[in-house]
């Protein structure tokens, strides 16, 4: 054979025959051992009839450098059969361990479809399951309560704000100490009786040791405030009757109809049919302003000419409550006659009728009250209650006074409960009397 024409001599031309045929007999020699591992293989899985699920290579036996080089030889040659052969026969899944060859990643990504892996073991299911470490917990907002814009004229500068001066920056009291309250006690708007009261019961009640501590009598005053408001009543329920009939009474200017125009448009959000009867016929205003909440909340109004009778305009309306089954009817009334006297009869008047209007009424009578008028408004409770069986007092304006502390005074020398008040203008700011809330926006907090 004549080599001069080729372009490497003859030398390496037998080199790179013997090379080549290196190659393809360790390829057939590959290809025999794959296809004689897989008929072992296939008669082992037609013999149990499962494949056995490879372990984990954590879990397999310790293996020395032979058994890794002959596994190691196993894979290459049954991947390069795999490229060779054109229908390879189907095999069980392999749990995979290390990392494949290159060209094994483009092949998988090739194929249209991937066989489902093999159920792992339940042991392996239950360590491959991660439980969450719990997230740590929103800190708590500290509560706010809804009434303290409302009263947060009498908290900076009503008799509150004076006993805070008091307490505030020191670690300990000295022995007068007491005797400064009393003047702060004495000349705020609960009433002289509540605050020798409650002086009396701060000697006799806290030790030598609490008396010097700020926080111990600053706790004190705020608990026994609490308790105070805390008067054993019914829970007020204007589904108890039907029709329920409400007398509201006090003096002109306290915001008694005002005060029924908002409840009215309460318990019209709740879905009950209200009826507004104008017992007050000596004022014109009064009814007018009745009539026009009556349009606003939807209500129905009953009212009679200037100068009529109330009693008579009051059983009309109530007459008229029971008879189209109202849920609700609220009985407004005069607040000035020409004689405390005359105030007095009629409205003792008016509660007579209706009890002939209706059984048991009135189920409630509550004494309006505005709060602006400070220590005059326990006088005036006081001369409303001797003549009437007062239910229940409603306390407004709290928001335009500094004179809050009055409702404290009412609650201990008049016995009767607080059922709601007024901290501002719209129909939300009339608001069911809670003492807690109330006597947590009236004390702010001691700082030190």
């Amino acid at each position: 054979m004549d080599f001069s024409s080729l372009p490497i001599g003859p030398t390496e031309l037998y080199e790179l025959i013997a090379v080549v045929g290196g190659v393809g007999a360790t390829g057939f020699l590959g290809v025999l051992f794959v296809r004689r591992a897989r008929a072992a293989r296939q008669r082992q899985i037609d013999a149990v009839g499962e494949a056995p699920a490879a372990l984990p290579r954590r879990h397999a036996a310790p293996k020395g450098k032979a058994a890794e080089a002959e596994e190691e030889t196993e894979e290459e040659a049954e991947q390069e059969a795999t490229k060779t052969e054109e229908a390879p026969p189907p095999r069980p899944a392999r749990v995979a361990s290390g990392h494949a060859p290159a060209h094994a990643h483009q092949e998988r990504a090739e194929e249209p479809e991937v066989a489902a892996p093999a159920a792992e073991p339940e042991a392996e299911r239950r360590s491959a399951h991660v439980i969450p470490f719990p997230a740590p917990a929103a800190p708590k907002e500290k509560k706010v309560s809804a009434l303290a814009p409302g009263l947060a004229r009498t908290r900076s500068s009503g008799f509150i704000a004076r006993l805070g001066e008091l307490f505030t920056g020191r670690k300990e009291l000295n022995p007068s100490f007491v005797d400064e309250i009393e003047k702060v006690l004495l000349t705020a708007d609960i009433g002289v009786k509540t605050s020798q009261k409650l002086l009396e019961e701060i000697r006799s009640s806290l030790t030598r040791r609490e008396l010097k501590d700020p926080e111990a009598v600053w706790d004190f005053l705020r608990r026994r405030s609490a308790e105070m408001l805390s008067l054993p009543a019914p829970e007020l329920d204007f589904s108890s009757a039907k029709p329920f009939v409400l007398l509201v009474i006090g003096v002109n200017g306290s915001g008694k109809t005002t005060t029924i125009g908002k409840l009215a448009a309460k318990l019209a959000g709740e879905g009950k049919r209200v009826l507004l009867a104008a017992g007050d016929t000596f004022r014109a205003a009064a009814a007018e302003q009745l009539e026009v909440w009556a349009g606003r909340t939807g209500a129905t109004i009953v009212r009679g000419k200037e100068g009529a009778d109330p009693s008579s305009v009051i059983f009309d309306g109530v007459k008229r409550a029971a008879t189209e089954s109202f849920d609700v009817a609220i009985a407004d009334t005069a607040g000035r006659l020409h004689t405390k006297v005359d105030l007095m009869q009629e409205l003792q008047k008016v509660r007579r009728t209706l009890a002939k209007a209706a059984p048991g009424a009135p189920h409630e009578t509550w004494l309006v009250i505005d709060a602006t008028s400070g220590q005059n408004a326990i006088a005036q409770a006081q001369i409303f209650t001797e003549a009437m069986a007062v239910s229940g007092i409603v306390l407004t304006k709290l928001d335009g006074t500094a004179k809050g502390g009055v409702i404290l005074g009412i609650a201990d020398q008049l016995r009767i409960p607080v059922r709601y008040v007024g901290v501002g203008e719209t129909v939300d700011d009339l608001r069911r009397f809670d003492p807690e809330e109330f006597v947590e926006a009236l004390f702010a907090p001691l700082e030190s």
